[in-house]
Parts: structure tokens; sequence; C-alpha cells
């Protein structure tokens, strides 16, 4: 799971295998915003699957779309 600092937030993102489909992949994504206890991550928006109408044919492919959402998710500077 590909962890990435985008300013003061940290984003997980990544493929995942549907158990209901064994061809496609889901993209899922995690977003934890600044803290004060660096032993604390603070969870902003939860794991969850993210562009729930599309599937995608590898990992790779969910992953990198899962990425886009999560810097579309954030907050603008």
């Amino acid at each position: 799971m590909p962890i990435e600092q985008v300013g003061d937030y940290e984003i997980e993102y990544a493929g995942v295998k549907l158990a209901s489909d064994s061809n496609n992949w889901a993209a899922t994504v995690t977003i934890f915003g600044p803290s004060t206890n660096p032993m604390h991550r603070n969870a902003i928006f939860p794991c969850q699957r993210v562009l729930l109408d599309t599937t995608f044919e590898d990992e790779k492919s969910a992953e990198q779309e899962a990425r886009k959402a999560a810097v579309e998710m954030l907050p603008h500077h």
C-alpha cells in the first residue's frame, strides 16, 4: 500500500482485488490529517473504496486512480 505525504496530509492508496470478481480491482483511499502527536495518525477519511462505479484490470491501475482521487479530495491550499 503506497503512502505519500501531500502538504500536511498523508494519503494511503491501494488497489484491492475484488472477492466477488477475481479479475478486477477496486481503488481504496485513507487520508490522515495533521496531528499534534507524532505517534498518532489522525484519519480524516477512513479507509474505504473510492470510484465506486469503476473497476480496474490490475492493481497498479487501481492504485494510480486511487491516488488521483485522494489528491482531489484534499483541501486545496
